[in-house]
């Protein structure tokens, strides 16, 4: 039906004015089918309008709707929810509006839960009708707005993505900087870096600054995986391709078709896996378990390992050719012992996360708080690090975070928190300050305004008394 009509503005009944919008009209009984179109055109919408569920999925494989109505039971049969699941296979997914004389509980909770947006029992209540689908193309438009602006900041340089990586050392420049190179090709990466180090944070970052950004990014560990389990997660299955394999199911590459794959600690991936998944990566297409026929993706790969592949290579426990083909780009994050410089900006973020899921005022932590953090080793990175943080907010009864908010395992006893190893009894009181501003500027690599901050003191202050002191670092 190509008629419109828009004499009448789209209200949803709140006053607000819904955007003019293409909707998607699916159901077997004609009359009522063109009556919810007329009802819709009179506010301007655009509609489009079928009879059945294959025509439906042919509509929606050529167009993108904002808002899809169909009807729940269509000859007998529930294609009302089929339609609804390929609607949530689109990115993004249109609000789906299911129209049902059989409004029972059970079957209005599932399609609710496959991600249904209402449900509208019939006989129309048109005044209400047009008020949902108004209400249904509202949310469309903010999702789509949303999303223009994330493409916008993208367009920019100023990737979300991005946004969520904290540091301002050299190490962590160089990671971003390199990132953003790579964000805008096809290019494969590999990300290398300790366990807690943030390599998925770096892998989202790459995926939301790219041109895949509008499609999926879809992740898996590959760590404590078998080999069958592997294949049937990565590749998936056809029905009755083994015992329990009831329904058919899209293997992970189908799934992130378009967009990124993220295949964390690949390094752990079994032997026979890794051949498979070589021939993927060079033909471009994923068999199901049980079928016969190849279907074609178009996925980049990214993958991240805590391990050392070049001695995995050399022991042959990593395929050669596979490595090379997973490292087209190698991206090294440093562990957090060698970014101290970062751990202020790092405890200053994770304040502020932690004070707003807590609803709690923190306004820092003390020095000596501060000195005592700066001061580990971390060997579960920043995860370690983000942790300690959010049990300190948690636990905290003052604004100010110090050495008793410290979870029990990682509280000083002996010594106190951020003595300097230098730092002996029988010295003198200028001898102690003048090593506990060298071993502060030593943790800072340098860094005056961070040295200040953590010794609680002014920048000229620590001017004078590293000229006084005779200092160089």
């Amino acid at each position: 039906m190509s008629e419109r009509v828009s004499n009448e503005s789209a209200d949803d009944g709140s006053g607000a004015e819904a955007p003019r919008s293409d909707i998607l009209i699916v159901d077997d009984e004609r009359e009522h089918a063109q009556v919810m179109c007329e009802a819709l055109m009179r506010l301007g919408h655009r509609c489009d309008v079928t009879y059945s569920l294959p025509e439906a999925r042919g509509r929606m494989a050529k167009k993108a709707y904002d808002v899809v109505v169909t009807d729940l039971v269509m000859e007998g049969r529930r294609d009302g929810l089929s339609v609804l699941d390929t609607a949530m296979e689109r990115v993004p997914p249109p609000p789906v509006l299911l129209v049902t004389a059989h409004a029972d509980i059970p079957t209005c909770k599932e399609a609710l839960s496959r991600g249904a947006f209402d449900y509208i029992e019939k006989p129309l209540d048109l005044e209400y009708f047009r008020a949902q689908v108004n209400r249904a193309a509202m949310h469309a438009g903010l999702v789509r707005q949303n999303q223009e602006l994330r493409d916008q900041l993208a367009d920019a340089g100023v990737g979300a993505g991005f946004e969520a990586i904290v540091g301002n050392s050299p190490g962590m420049r160089n990671v971003v900087q390199k990132a953003r190179q790579v964000a805008a090709t096809s290019i494969p990466v590999l990300i290398l870096g300790e366990s807690g180090t943030g390599k998925e944070l770096v892998a989202r970052a790459i995926h939301e600054s790219s041109p895949r950004r509008k499609n999926r990014l879809v992740t898996l560990n590959c760590a404590g995986l078998s080999e069958s389990i592997l294949e049937d997660e990565l590749f998936g299955h056809v029905k009755g391709a083994f015992t329990d394999a009831r329904s058919e199911r899209t293997g992970r590459f189908e799934h992130a078709n378009k967009g990124t794959i993220f295949l964390d600690e690949i390094g752990d991936m079994p032997g026979p896996m890794q051949a498979k998944l070589l021939r993927v990566l060079e033909n471009g297409e994923v068999v199901r378990l049980g079928s016969n026929d190849p279907v074609k993706v178009d996925v980049r790969v990214i993958s991240a390992t805590n391990q050392n592949l070049d001695e995995m290579v050399a022991e042959k426990q990593f395929r050669e050719d596979l490595y090379f083909r997973i490292k087209g780009v190698a991206i090294n994050i440093p562990p957090l012992r060698e970014r101290r410089e970062d751990i202020p900006l790092l405890i200053h973020f994770f304040i502020q996360q932690a004070a707003e899921r807590n609803n709690k005022e923190v306004d820092g932590l003390t020095p000596e708080a501060q000195r005592f953090l700066m001061s580990r080793s971390w060997k579960g990175n920043v995860r370690e690090l983000k942790s300690t943080i959010e049990y300190m907010v948690a636990v905290s009864p003052k604004s100010t975070l110090n050495l008793p908010s410290l979870p029990d395992e990682m509280r000083p006893t002996d010594q106190p928190a951020g003595d300097a190893p230098g730092i002996q009894p029988g010295i003198t009181i200028d001898q102690a300050e003048r090593e506990l501003i060298r071993s502060t500027l030593r943790l800072t690599h340098g860094n005056r305004e961070q040295a200040a901050k953590m010794l609680g003191i002014g920048e000229r202050t620590l001017y004078r008394k590293i000229k006084d002191y005779e200092l160089t670092e």
